[in-house]
């Protein structure tokens, strides 16, 4: 299975991808892991990368899609992938969708977590991080909303958005995140 995870901070994305990797025995591409991890390989790739890192700028896509593309050629990604934190912007979807349409290897699905912002907030507000102060919460809400909202409505004109409430328990999610994946194990 390919799969793009998507969902809003305080979604609980990361428990969910935790549990979906275990389960479906997948490779979990963070783009963040990926760019540390070719950086400190020195790739060519990883050395461009780092010329961004090093300053705290944001790397551009190009680079970014050149180290996808150097990470899905690692045998752990052949039985599958879960892609957590990229495609943020259409741009970035599109250039993804013709970098897999040249292996022959299309997503299969792209999960989005979908919880009420005043939960989202609740959450995150509850969490107790720096970076979780009224103010920072909002902007990080508003940033995810205007990017990602056109992303799902791209994903969901191609038939493969599967959109999942994420409200309950932690098992109560993940039961419908399995139950969403069901028809790509038939």
């Amino acid at each position: 299975m390919r799969i793009v995870f998507i969902g809003p901070p305080g979604a609980g994305k990361g428990t969910q991808a935790e549990r979906l990797i275990a389960k479906y025995k997948l490779a979990h591409l963070s783009t963040g892991d990926m760019l540390r991890a070719a950086r400190d390989a020195r790739t060519e790739v990883g050395k461009k990368a780092n010329e961004f890192m090093s300053k705290g700028a944001l790397v551009p896509d190009e680079i970014i899609i050149g180290i996808i593309d150097e990470r899905l050629a690692q045998p752990d990604c052949q039985g599958g992938y879960l892609l957590d934190g990229f495609p943020r912007t259409i741009a970035q979807a599109e250039t993804l969708d013709a970098l897999l349409a040249e292996k022959s290897t299309p997503l299969d699905v792209v999960l989005e977590l979908r919880v009420p912002e005043d939960e989202l907030f609740d959450r995150l507000a509850g969490r107790g991080r720096a970076d979780d102060k009224p103010d920072v919460i909002r902007q990080r809400l508003v940033a995810y909303r205007q990017q990602t909202e056109p992303l799902l409505e791209y994903y969901r004109k191609r038939s493969i958005l599967e959109s999942i409430n994420g409200l309950g328990t932690v098992d109560e999610i993940f039961d419908r995140v399995v139950e969403a994946l069901a028809s790509l194990e038939a």
